[in-house]
């Protein structure tokens, strides 16, 4: 079994969106593939277990207005999954999901298991795949978080793969994170799409693993 890198306390959990919207057990608003009940409790099972060897838990939190612009409903005549060109910037159009304060918003895990929940895309102009920054530039509060706790190393997984578990893990690597892709605890939108995000995030120095690497007993 591998452990990670340095002690504990230089290496964290990231788990990526996992949110009910996005899962078909919930009926999510723009539910992933495969993300059906026991998806949802291999998660939680091992996010929990991750946290019982003492690695502290960040989660990050889709959390937009009902104005966000990417969203089909606040651009008539659109079609949902086509692209827009919204001020220089192609957009792909979404579903109306995550919404602030709805169910499809939440995470599937209880508060008290996370060190902090960073929640991202609460900004209606900027979409933000990423944990780390919207499309606009802004920074969340993961990298100062994560910094003020002397994280170094992340074991990153959730949803989606090609999406917002991509662009977080490229944001990471690009900050000095060393990152580790539990990859049997994502899933991705598109088969293509998700190739090619493995890929991408291995050539750029993420260690591409499964969760057997870090809990005992799994595999």
């Amino acid at each position: 079994m591998n452990q990670p890198t340095d002690n504990h306390d230089k290496s964290a959990v990231l788990l990526v969106d996992f949110q009910e919207d996005f899962t078909e057990d919930k009926n999510g608003a723009l539910a992933v593939a495969g993300t059906d009940a026991a998806y949802i409790d291999t998660v939680a099972r091992a996010t929990r277990a991750l946290s019982g060897q003492g690695l502290p838990i960040y989660a990050t939190q889709d959390w937009h207005p009902e104005t966000h612009m990417s969203f089909v409903t606040n651009h008539p005549g659109a079609e949902v999954f086509t692209t827009l060109d919204i001020d220089g910037r192609s957009q792909i159009m979404w579903p109306a999901h995550c919404v602030q304060g709805t169910a499809g918003a939440s995470i599937m895990l209880a508060d008290d298991l996370f060190e902090q929940v960073i929640q991202k895309g609460s900004d209606a102009r900027f979409d933000s795949y990423s944990g780390f920054a919207d499309d606009g530039g802004k920074q969340t509060a993961l990298e100062e978080q994560l910094a003020n706790a002397g994280i170094k190393e992340l074991l990153v997984y959730g949803l989606a793969t090609d999406f917002c578990v991509k662009f977080t893990v490229l944001d990471a690597l690009a900050a000095g994170y060393r990152v580790h892709l539990l990859l049997d605890l994502c899933r991705g939108v598109a088969p293509d799409t998700t190739e090619a995000a493995i890929e991408e995030m291995r050539e750029k120095g993420a260690v591409i693993t499964e969760s057997a690497a870090f809990i005992p007993g799994r595999g």
